[in-house]
C-alpha cells in the first residue's frame, strides 16, 4: 500500500506541493536555530533548495509550478490578512501618519530613481530600464508596471524577488548599526523597499515592524505605479 501511494505521488503534481511545504519547513527551523544570521533567511533557503532540486531532477518550471500554484493563490489571502494587525492597532497608525507619508513619498521616489539613474550611467536599454525601476513594490504590481512600460516582466519578477531577499537579510544588522530602535521605522522602511519578503522578515522580528511593514508595502504599491511613469 506505501509503494502505491508513493507511485501515485510521484506522478502527482501535489508531490511538489508537499515539497514546496517541507522545504519551507525545514528552512524555517534552520533559520530559527541561527537567528542571527542573515543568510539563513527562510526565503532564500527554500528558493535554493527547491532551484538546486528541480536543475538536479531535470523538471520544468511549469510541472513543478502546476502542484505548487496552490502556494501562489494563497499570497493574496495572506495579503488581505494583513488588514487585521492594522485594524488591532489602529490608534498606533494614526499617530504616525504624517511621518509615514513623508517617508513614503521619499523612499518610493528613491527607490525608483536610484535605479533610473543606474541604468542611465551604465546605458542600459529603455526596456531594461523598465524591468528594474518597480523592484521594490510587490511582484504582482511590479509586473504590471514593467509590462505597461514594455518591459519584461520576468525579469522584473526574479528582480522582485531578489530585492525582497536582499533586503530581508541586511535590515536587521542595518538598522542596528544606523541605531535605529523603533520599530515602526524600522518596519515602514523594510517593507517601503523588500515589499512581502521584507515583511514577512519583519514579523519575525517585531509585531509592530510587521505591521508598519505592511502599510508600506500595500502604500508603496500604489505610490510606485504613480510616480514611475514620471521617469518614462
Amino acid at each position: 500500500m506505501t509503494k502505491g501511494l508513493w507511485v501515485y505521488l510521484a506522478t502527482s503534481p501535489l508531490i511538489w506541493l508537499a515539497g514546496t511545504l517541507a522545504t519551507w519547513l525545514a528552512a524555517t527551523r534552520l533559520s530559527s536555530m541561527y537567528p542571527r544570521n542573515p543568510f539563513l533567511n527562510p526565503t532564500l533557503v527554500s528558493i535554493t533548495a527547491i532551484a538546486a532540486t528541480l536543475g538536479f531532477l531535470g523538471i520544468d518550471y511549469d510541472r513543478y509550478f502546476d502542484g505548487a500554484q496552490f502556494v501562489h493563490f494563497l499570497l493574496g489571502p495572506a495579503t488581505v490578512a494583513l488588514g487585521i494587525p492594522l485594524f488591532e492597532k489602529l490608534a498606533l497608525v494614526k499617530s504616525s501618519l504624517l511621518p509615514m507619508a513623508c517617508a513614503l513619498f521619499v523612499g518610493s521616489l528613491t527607490a525608483v530613481g536610484s535605479t533610473v539613474a543606474l541604468c542611465y550611467i551604465l546605458g542600459f536599454p529603455t526596456d531594461l530600464t523598465a524591468s528594474l525601476a518597480p523592484k521594490s513594490t510587490t511582484a504582482a504590481v511590479a509586473m504590471a508596471i514593467s509590462s505597461a512600460l514594455h518591459g519584461d516582466p520576468a525579469l522584473t519578477a526574479g528582480v522582485v524577488v531578489l530585492t525582497g531577499i536582499f533586503g530581508a537579510i541586511i535590515v536587521t544588522p542595518l538598522m542596528n548599526a544606523m541605531k535605529i530602535s523603533d520599530y515602526r521605522a524600522r518596519g515602514f522602511s523594510v517593507g517601503l523597499a523588500s515589499h512581502g519578503i521584507g515583511t514577512a522578515r519583519a514579523f519575525a522580528v517585531d509585531p509592530v515592524a510587521g505591521l508598519f511593514s505592511g502599510i508600506a508595502m500595500g502604500l508603496n504599491a500604489v505610490v510606485t505605479s504613480l510616480i514611475v511613469h514620471a521617469f518614462f
